[in-house]
């Protein structure tokens, strides 16, 4: 029954995962929580995002915050609070910060980011190099999810 899978969380709460995440990733819907139609986190961008492809799932971001510099594809462009940007899968981007930081709703359809973020937090720093996110190392993490780096 639909009426079952109401929820409600107030200002600062965040759905539980199998692992806790960083107060920067606040889960608000999980991928279970759906029916696995999508996932929902609010996200502060602590780190730039190096260039990814998520074979799978679009991936959808309104800024909240802050500015955030988006590359899609060949293109870059800055998203400012109030902006929408979608994301769709099979098609490289990566994402920075351009002010301090932005703080996004991020939703994946399907879902399942909560639990690559899960894993790649589970990895910790095994997925570094030198301080930066390594893309081989990464991949290892991320294969399991459709997600690949480094494209």
């Amino acid at each position: 029954m639909s009426k079952d899978r109401f929820l409600l969380l107030k200002p600062g709460e965040a759905r539980p995962g199998r692992v806790p995440l960083p107060p920067a990733f606040s889960v608000k819907a999980m991928t279970e929580d759906t029916e696995t139609r999508f996932s929902l986190l609010e996200v502060t961008l602590a780190m730039d995002i190096p260039r990814h492809v998520h074979h799978e799932a679009d991936e959808c971001i309104y800024v909240l915050e802050g500015e955030l510099g988006i590359e899609f594809d060949d293109e870059t462009h800055i998203a400012t609070k109030g902006t929408f940007v979608l994301l769709p899968r099979d098609v490289p981007h990566a994402l920075r910060r351009v002010s301090e930081p932005p703080r996004v709703l991020q939703i994946s359809s399907p879902g399942g980011w909560e639990h690559y973020l899960e894993d790649l937090f589970e990895a910790g720093p095994a997925v570094f190099t030198d301080g930066a996110i390594d893309p081989v190392k990464i991949n290892r993490v991320a294969a399991p999810h459709r997600i690949t780096y480094g494209n």
